[in-house]
């Protein structure tokens, strides 16, 4: 609502995205959701169709609260069907997916082809979407799920750039939440302060530092960002993809899992 007030106030004309959720109690009509969800949103955007539209649901091997399985996503009367209709109404020129959940399920639906762009979890901490971990790394492991999108052209959108603010700043706010599996907030903790023992400020501040790693990643289209981080976000595109060395250095890290006893 707040960004239908201000849009037309600007003087341009900015790409808009959107997403929706699927709850358990819809899983019956899920393009009947899909759609009353993008019209309830253009409602409150102002607009007459936005540009991108994605799935805000994890997915997984079997129904478990919003998780919802490759068959919901992929076969008839799903998700993909949906979101066809919405591009063929002229509601949205894309669809994207949120590509959370378990990696096996998720790769499935990257393979498939089906979608236009996934939100994609990389990180310092989590770089599994664009690499080949060591096996003492710890984590949920995304085996280089980047690697999947590229193949199937689907763009990638890097979402949680600061790992729930733990890269950002060691100020904590009880807000933190963990969305991929293997981690808890304390293990997050220990090792962006390992990371930054490594770093240092070198490379600008702890946030700049942790959007210049995504940036050196080329195969992403974007890194999503809260608001009240812009300008740190900004800086980081100023400053550009970490150096070479500031990379090795993170991989020997991730060889003895940032030091962790």
């Amino acid at each position: 609502e707040a960004l239908g007030e201000l849009l037309p106030e600007l003087d341009a004309d900015p790409h808009i995205s959107t997403k929706v959720g699927i709850e358990p109690d819809e899983l019956d009509d899920i393009p009947g959701a899909i759609e009353r969800g993008l019209h309830g949103s253009l409602k409150r955007l102002r607009r007459e169709s936005v540009d991108l539209f994605q799935l805000h649901n994890r997915i997984g091997s079997k129904v478990d609260g919003r998780v919802l399985t490759v068959e919901h996503v992929l076969g008839k009367g799903g998700v993909v069907e949906g979101m066809q209709r919405m591009k063929d109404q002229g509601l949205t020129k894309f669809s994207g997916i949120t590509a959370l959940g378990e990696t096996p399920c998720v790769h499935e639906v990257i393979n498939s082809g089906a979608f236009d762009s996934a939100q994609v979890y990389y990180n310092i901490l989590n770089p599994s979407a664009g690499q080949d971990m060591p096996a003492a790394w710890t984590g949920q492991n995304f085996e280089n799920l980047i690697g999947a999108c590229i193949k199937n052209d689907v763009a990638v959108i890097v979402i949680r750039s600061f790992a729930a603010g733990v890269l950002a700043t060691d100020q904590r706010h009880g807000r933190e939440s963990m969305i991929i599996a293997n981690t808890d907030l304390d293990t997050e903790i220990q090792k962006a302060s390992a990371v930054f023992d490594v770093l240092g400020d070198k490379h600008g501040t702890r946030a700049q530092t942790a959007v210049r790693f995504a940036l050196s990643n080329p195969n992403i289209a974007c890194i999503d960002v809260g608001v009240a981080n812009i300008e740190q976000a900004l800086g980081a595109v100023d400053g550009g993809a970490l150096p070479e060395s500031a990379i090795n250095q993170l991989g020997s890290l991730y060889k003895t899992n940032f030091n962790l006893q």
